[in-house]
């Protein structure tokens, strides 16, 4: 799943790209991608994209009329055309979601894999207008986003760690891969209960959720939207690397899985050395 790292690069792409540029067309090839309907998608042709912008997940590509918001969900991906290919696209069982197609005759590609539709594509006059921004969390990555302002989130909250950050409206962005990522880099387990963390521990989760986004954020700027997928994995220490070496520790790298997702983490660096019992399998981690 796309999450701010990569939304955040594909925003600098595409702005690089498409603003003071002129939408020509529209074609939704696969009609369970539109969330909304009025305005309609016709309504951005002939418009000039004026911003490119990221509320979270979402990438928001702003015209002189409305607003052309996604959000690519767990299996979404925006393909540049440099050259776009002639004629409409044949709707069909393949990836393709929607094109977007530019004056110039480059345009972009939005493909869904898999059967669950979860792509979503809105044409609005206010992004606010989304529930799933207007619910958004502060963005951690912003300049106000300090660590008083952290502590206050989690003061109170009685869920895991790992619930705690990826809550979208707890804080914007951070979604399943880099939660994991985050909570090694604090050396903590993921299910330790928020608001139980000392004030050192605060701190130290703190700057592993600012330190582990804004190093791949770096590390993924002025890349081709066409790279990002793959540098987000090679760039992963634990998430996805189950039975693989800790790369701080040399220890084996350990899953729990649930009903629609797992999670990975190192038990030396996370755990005092305990591994953690499968939620399939122990009540003791409901």
């Amino acid at each position: 799943m796309p999450e701010l790292p990569e939304v955040e690069a594909l925003k600098d792409f595409l702005a690089g790209h498409l603003v003071g540029r002129r939408i020509v067309r529209v074609l939704p090839v696969a009609v369970s991608v539109l969330k909304t309907y009025d305005p309609p998608v016709s309504a951005l042709e002939g418009r000039e994209v004026t911003a490119v912008r990221r509320f979270g997940k979402f990438l928001d590509i702003g015209t002189d009329g409305p607003h052309l918001v996604t959000h690519l969900a767990r299996a979404g991906w925006l393909h540049w055309k440099d050259t776009l290919p002639d004629g409409p696209p044949r709707p069909g069982k393949g990836p393709l979601a929607l094109r977007v197609a530019l004056e110039t005759g480059e345009g972009f590609d939005l493909t869904e894999a898999g059967t669950q539709k979860r792509l979503a594509v809105y044409v609005v006059e206010d992004p606010e207008q989304i529930p799933g921004v207007a619910r958004l969390g502060p963005d951690p990555l912003a300049g106000d986003f300090d660590e008083e302002r952290f502590a206050a989130l989690l003061h109170g909250e009685r869920r895991r760690l790992k619930g705690a950050l990826r809550d979208q409206s707890l804080i914007a962005g951070v979604g399943n891969a880099y939660s994991d990522e985050i909570l090694h880099a604090a050396r903590m387990s993921p299910f330790k209960i928020a608001s139980s963390l000392t004030p050192e521990e605060t701190r130290r989760l703190y700057e592993a959720l600012r330190g582990t986004l804004a190093e791949t954020v770096e590390r993924s700027h002025g890349l081709a939207a066409g790279r990002l997928k793959s540098e987000k994995k090679s760039g992963l220490r634990v998430h996805g690397r189950t039975g693989e070496p800790c790369p701080v520790c040399g220890d084996t790298i350990r899953e729990v899985s649930f009903s629609d997702s797992s999670l990975q983490y190192c038990p030396t660096c996370q755990t005092g050395g305990k591994p953690l019992a499968d939620r399939r399998m122990s009540r003791l981690l409901k």
